[in-house]
């Protein structure tokens, strides 16, 4: 630990994050990991307590930060600290708290309740630092790119800062919003993952318990999700992929981008002159129609066309058009989600077999879509899922919950050692966005009853003649490429069996740890024999008895070492 604490840049950003998690309580955690120290002596630590001999080399900790959290220890639940930790810390650790309460599979509900109210308003930033940003990235002055900029942002979050402005462009002056990221953020982000990924790791090799939650691979996914919204032109790019899908499609819309006022730190959008949804229900606007068309968009995006929108929260909606034929517009998809044509169809299976109330098929779907991490019993597997989905199931389709049922079978999965993929987690948590959304707007909402069409005609899709036939043509190729390679492959075969180059290898898993440990058999043995015989013929001569007493005793002292250390290694096998 003392090397790793040594390699950190930023032992100062260390102290603060081990101070706030002290704070808040999270004391063992950190002395456990090595985090930080406080001053209490180990001679007055509890029995219980673990050794901490490379102590010293971790930031001190504040008496008094230590009272705080032990008396917030007690009147705060442990979900609910987790969530301050993240918003003292800042946008970094916010972002992460965000991504953290996608993963269902992994994080207890009380912690994923908790974490859904974080926040992304962060204190914006001075137009001054924003000016400079913008003018840097677009390589000219703030008033030859734009007609207008305005001062005041329009919203503020943790990687960027939204202004509106107006753009000559080839058809005219547009109304425009530029979403700016903020001076120092890449710098900020890349010190917290850093430190991120040596704590999480930390927190895996100390604290066993931990493991469950995956502490590393949260902030693996974290780590790939805000490297790329760093970047605008992936933002930039995503917008034109779903203006691409939704093309034709008078209902929805996304901002168009224009690439001449957009870089890598700037991005600049079409302004939709609309209301958020909460303001545009609140003026009469249809919630029935805005929760159908919302179950719409997110199906489509998911199911048909495999790229989707993975935070489509009220925040990133705007409502357009009349009260009685609302448009949806889209922003704010930097954060999108991908799911591959294979894991696409297994998602499809899963959910026209729960539409159809088939528990078996939704077991086998369930299965399809994870990734076994050991042997499952499938006939237990099947009852347990099928028990979990009856729950649900049972019911009328428009009393179904679907996100605790989806939340029910990923942990089901999980039990039986299921790993479920990231991107199916996203799904996920996108349907039950939309379905909180649409139960808010619309109580009567029948999500299964919305979709069920949605899911049968991607299925008469799969299964129609032009891809049927696709799929037989494909494998028609890959079966004559396979009989075109076969021969050439058999013949370099016979050849190196003719010339003797042909060799067949087979490893055997036990054979390295069986060597070393027979290799440490031989020195220690060759050693004390050594020393033994060494000793016994010293011992005869009365000048040098005191010298052979000697060896006899580094010799007995050898192979106790070598038995203990022998046990020891056993043990940890077992």
């Amino acid at each position: 630990m003392v090397s790793v604490l040594s390699a950190v840049r930023d032992l100062a950003r260390l102290r603060e994050i081990s101070s706030v998690l002290v704070r808040h309580g999270f004391g063992e955690v950190v002395a456990r990991a090595g985090f930080g120290r406080t001053r209490k002596k180990d001679k007055d630590k509890a029995p219980s307590e673990p050794p901490s001999p490379d102590s010293r080399d971790a930031p001190e900790i504040p008496a008094e930060e230590v009272a705080k959290g032990e008396d917030e220890k007690k009147r705060v639940s442990i979900h609910e600290r987790a969530r301050l930790v993240l918003q003292d810390l800042g946008p970094s650790f916010i972002k992460l708290g965000q991504i953290a309460s996608t993963r269902q599979d992994v994080l207890p509900p009380e912690l994923i309740t908790e974490l859904k109210k974080l926040q992304d308003d962060v204190p914006g930033v001075p137009f001054e630092q924003i000016k400079e940003v913008v003018e840097a990235s677009l390589g000219a002055p703030l008033g030859e790119v734009f007609v207008s900029f305005e001062e005041k942002p329009l919203a503020t979050a943790s990687i960027g800062q939204v202004h509106r402005a107006v753009l000559a462009t080839d058809e005219g002056e547009q109304q425009v919003v530029v979403k700016v990221q903020r001076p120092g953020v890449v710098t900020t982000v890349m010190r917290d993952l850093e430190l991120l990924h040596m704590m999480a790791a930390a927190i895996e090799r100390a604290i066993p318990d931990a493991r469950i939650y995956s502490p590393v691979g949260l902030v693996q996914q974290f780590d790939r999700s805000i490297t790329t919204e760093l970047n605008f032109t992936t933002e930039a790019d995503n917008a034109e992929r779903f203006a691409q899908n939704f093309a034709g499609q008078e209902r929805v819309r996304f901002p168009k981008v224009y690439k001449q006022a957009s870089s890598k730190h700037v991005l600049t959008l079409e302004f939709f002159d609309g209301k958020k949804l909460d303001r545009a229900v609140a003026e009469g606007a249809s919630g029935k129609s805005i929760a159908k068309l919302a179950t719409g968009i997110i199906v489509k995006m998911i199911f048909e066309d495999g790229f989707f929108h993975a935070d489509p929260h009220p925040g990133n909606v705007i409502i357009m058009g009349s009260n009685e034929a609302p448009i949806a517009g889209m922003i704010d998809v930097g954060m999108v989600g991908r799911l591959s044509p294979e894991l696409r169809d297994r998602t499809v299976d899963l959910m026209v077999a729960a539409v159809r109330k088939d528990l078996v098929g939704v077991a086998d779907a369930l299965y399809a879509i994870g990734k076994p991490t050991k042997k499952i019993d499938m006939r237990e597997y099947r009852a347990e899922v099928g028990m979990l989905a009856e729950k649900y199931l049972g019911k009328p389709l428009k009393e179904i919950e679907l996100s605790g049922m989806i939340r029910d079978l990923v942990g089901g999965a999980i039990k039986y050692g299921l790993e479920i993929p990231t991107d199916f987690m996203l799904v996920g948590k996108a349907l039950m966005t939309v379905e909180g959304i649409g139960k808010q707007l619309d109580p009567d909402l029948d999500v299964f009853g919305e979709t069920a069409p949605y899911f049968l005609d991607i299925m008469r899709k799969r299964y129609s003649p032009v891809r049927l036939g696709n799929e037989l043509w494909r494998g028609v190729e890959q079966l004559s490429r396979a009989g075109y390679d076969m021969p050439m492959q058999a013949r370099e075969v016979l050849e190196d069996l003719r010339l003797g180059r042909l060799a067949v290898r087979s490893e055997d898993p036990g054979l390295p740890p069986a060597a070393d440990r027979l290799g440490r058999r031989l020195f220690s043995g060759l050693t004390t024999a050594a020393l033994v015989l060494g000793g016994v013929f010293l011992l005869h001569d009365e000048r040098h008895d005191q010298l052979g007493t000697v060896l006899l005793v580094v010799a007995a002292l050898i192979w106790v070492g070598h038995v203990a250390r022998d046990l020891r290694r056993s043990a940890a096998r077992r």
